[in-house]
Formats: structure tokens, sequence, C-alpha cells
């Protein structure tokens, strides 16, 4: 990762980057002088600790967005190349073409086989462009129902990264069928007959993450987003200006602890404080033992009783927001 991308820091994070910066400088200097100042870093890094925190727990909702879409932070190629073993990636739809922008294939998680599909952003320029920026084609999710489909037959399970501001809306892709290939794939993930996690790992944008997170649990990492539209998007139809992205996430409300509260989604993911970016190393275990926890106990499920309830999971939501006549 470039030292560019290392220093990033977003606006509300300048607090935090200023005091790490002395602590560093007051560390520099003990090197080259025989002074002994380590009150003075231990007191300021007990102030960098209690900052973070405060920042933290306190984030509004277009903060949350803007860190869920940290260059530093773990994409799905993190995730699948740590938490994963033994990853054999899959390509094509046997249609049209092979997306880059969705990763699939079989590997394993503790000795236990599973199928996996990931949406992957790019850092780098040419990886971006490469991965088209994490907007998946019409070509992508029918690759992504291939793999699932087929982990289905083998009952092997099913575990999703998502991480898109939303499916790809180009003119080649619609002409392609975007809309009926993330339909069909909403209407076949309910008959997939083996347990299928989703986690929510960056952004959850529309229906070009819903098309690989129907599943029996979806989580949400601690700061993610997950919406029905991404906040430029709806500032664009509400005030024709996507300038307006902050407005529309605050009123949006975009946060796991909503998303529980309407039961979106059926947990939240701890991260390291600041982000799974700090540590990811830390983050990736803690994925991992959820994952091995949730497939061991959606396998002792009877398949019948495992797909109904998937069914009612998504068929119940929203009902808290409709009024009887």
């Amino acid at each position: 990762m470039s030292d560019l991308l290392n220093n990033y820091t977003l606006e509300f994070e300048k607090p935090v980057r200023d005091l790490e910066n002395q602590i560093k400088e007051l560390k520099e200097a003990t090197k080259k002088s025989d002074l002994d100042i380590s009150k003075e870093v231990k007191a300021l890094q007990s102030k960098v600790d209690t900052l973070m925190k405060e920042i933290y727990e306190n984030l509004t909702p277009w903060e949350r967005v803007q860190l869920s879409r940290h260059p530093n932070r773990p994409h799905a190629i993190d995730y699948i190349g740590n938490v994963i073993t033994d990853f054999h990636e899959i390509s094509g739809d046997r249609f049209f073409a092979d997306d880059a922008a969705i990763i699939a294939g079989f590997g394993y998680i503790d000795g236990q086989k599973v199928a996996v599909v990931g949406i992957e952003k790019g850092r780098k320029t040419k990886e971006k462009v490469h991965h088209n920026f994490g907007m998946p084609r019409p070509e992508g999710y029918r690759k992504a129902l291939r793999v699932m489909q087929m982990a289905g037959r083998f009952n092997i399970p099913v575990v999703t990264f998502v991480d898109t501001p939303g499916a790809y809306p180009g003119i080649g892709a619609e002409e392609r069928g975007q809309a009926s290939a993330i339909a069909e794939n909403l209407a076949e993930l309910f008959d997939v007959k083996t347990p299928i996690i989703s986690i929510i790992i960056g952004e959850g944008g529309s229906g070009g993450a819903l098309g690989i997170a129907i599943a029996d649990k979806v989580f949400m990492m601690e700061y993610s987003v997950y919406s029905v539209i991404s906040p430029e998007s709806c500032a664009s139809i509400l005030w024709a200006d996507p300038k307006k992205a902050e407005t529309a996430a605050n009123a949006l409300n975009l946060s796991p602890q909503k998303a529980l509260e309407l039961k979106v989604v059926d947990d939240m993911i701890k991260e390291p404080t600041g982000g799974a970016h700090k540590d990811p190393e830390a983050t990736f275990e803690t994925v991992k033992k959820m994952l091995t926890k949730e497939i061991k106990a959606l396998l002792k499920m009877d398949k019948e009783k495992l797909m109904d309830a998937r069914f009612e999971k998504f068929r119940a939501m929203g009902n808290t927001t409709i009024t009887e006549i």
C-alpha cells in the first residue's frame, strides 16, 4: 500500500492524526538525546485513545459513509486472502464475459468448504478500472448466481462480502439485462438449498448489494453502511444535486444500529476503534470466528426450515411501516 494511502486522513480524523504526529516526533527526539520523556508520550497516547473513542462513538451518518469508503479499509480480496484458505476462483457467467467487479470461487474456513462471492472495488487507479470501482455488471451477478447454485447442489455454505456503491448503470450493462440479472438473483437465491451468510464490509448500495445479499444471516461491519440508495444518488434524485450527499446521508440515518432496529440485518460485527484498517489482522480473526460459528449453527438446521426462515426474514421487512386502512 502506498504512503499516500497510509497517510490518508478524513477531515474528522485530523485531530487524532495531529496528536499521533506529536507522539512520533517525541519518540524521534528521544533517539537523539538522553532526555526521558516517556511520561509525556504516555500522556499524549492516553489523550489519543480518549479522543478516538469520543470521535468514533459519535460519528454522523455522513462521516460513517466516508469511513466505509476509506481507501485503507480491507476489501473483499483482503478478506478472501486472510479468512479463506485454498481459494480457487471461478470466472465467467457462461453467457457473455467475466466481470472483475465480482470475485467468486471456493475455499475453506477452518476446514469447512465454502463458496465465496465478493464485490471488489480495487485501490490503485488500474485496479479500480479493472474492478469497475466495485460496480458489478449483469455478467457479474450471473457468475455469482452460478457459483451459489453450484454450492447449493453440493450442500456447500455460501459466504458473500458486499462492498459496492451500486450496480453499474452504464448503457452496455442495461442492454445486457442489468435489471433482470439482479431480479433473477433476488428470486433464485431464495431457492439455494444451503446456508448463506452475507457481510456488508464497506458500502452496501441498493440492489447492487442485495443481488448477492439474500442470506440466512446478514451482518454489517461496525463502520459500514447499507442502504436502498447511495447518498449521492439520493441527493441527485431529490435535489438534482449530488453535492447534497451529506444531507441525504443524514436523512437516511445510515448506521448499523438503524439497520438492526429495522431488522434489515441480524447483527453488527465490532471493529477496532477507528475502523477495520487500524488493525486488519484482528478484524480478519473476528470475522473468521463469527463465520465458523454461524456456519456450524446453520448447517444443523433442516433444509426446508432454513429456506422457510430465509423467505420469512425478507418477507417481514418493512411490515412495521405499513399502516392498516
